[in-house]
């Protein structure tokens, strides 16, 4: 008797820890999938929504539900792009195979993009403070920064104007600064759709 109460003690344990694991699997499956389609929907406010998704759905788990979070990742996405963007053009200006133009609207983008790059770091850092009465500073504070660095992505690309200008050195360069400002169009346009709902 004492055999087949263990056996049946262990056969419901056993149970139980599998209906534990499964609860716990339907769960993760259900938030996971409840935190893209938060990504997706709130991506509906932007004017590239595809890229928003492509761009911010692998931080799914990170973002989860809220809007701030949204907005945040979306800078921080914006930022790294730009950084890596302004990288490689410090190293393209300084190819021996540019035009003295070239270099100069080089050399200009990068300095365009140094101000870009200021301007998302502080709108990140402010994302922190956005608690309590100073909200509403805070919150036009980055809406104003990110619309300058969207000013100075378009500035850069402007540089590139003209028939002097290589060809595929400006399509190169407009490629990724089109990113850079589509990406920070939408981080812009997540902010002001979280500026709107919290305010």
């Amino acid at each position: 008797m004492a055999e087949s109460f263990r056996a049946t003690h262990h056969f419901l344990t056993s149970l139980l820890i599998t209906a534990a694991i499964t609860i716990t699997t339907l769960k993760s499956v259900h938030t996971t999938a409840t935190n893209t389609e938060f990504v997706k929907s709130s991506c509906t406010v932007t004017t590239y929504p595809r890229l928003c998704v492509a761009s911010l759905s692998t931080h799914a788990s990170l973002i989860q539900t809220s809007p701030k979070l949204m907005a945040h990742a979306a800078l921080n996405i914006t930022l790294a792009s730009a950084k890596a963007t302004s990288v490689m053009m410090v190293r393209l200006s300084s190819s021996s195979q540019l035009k003295p133009r070239e270099v100069s609207a080089m050399r200009d983008c990068v300095e365009e993009l140094g101000d870009t790059l200021d301007e998302l770091r502080k709108s990140i850092g402010e994302m922190g403070q956005l608690i309590g009465s100073s909200y509403e500073v805070y919150m036009s504070d980055i809406q104003t920064w990110v619309s300058a660095a969207l000013t100075d992505e378009n500035t850069c690309t402007d540089g590139f104007e003209g028939d002097d200008m290589n060809g595929k050195v400006k399509v190169f360069v407009r490629e990724r600064i089109l990113v850079i400002a589509h990406l920070t169009s939408n981080a812009l346009a997540l902010i002001n759709h979280f500026a709107s709902i919290h305010g």
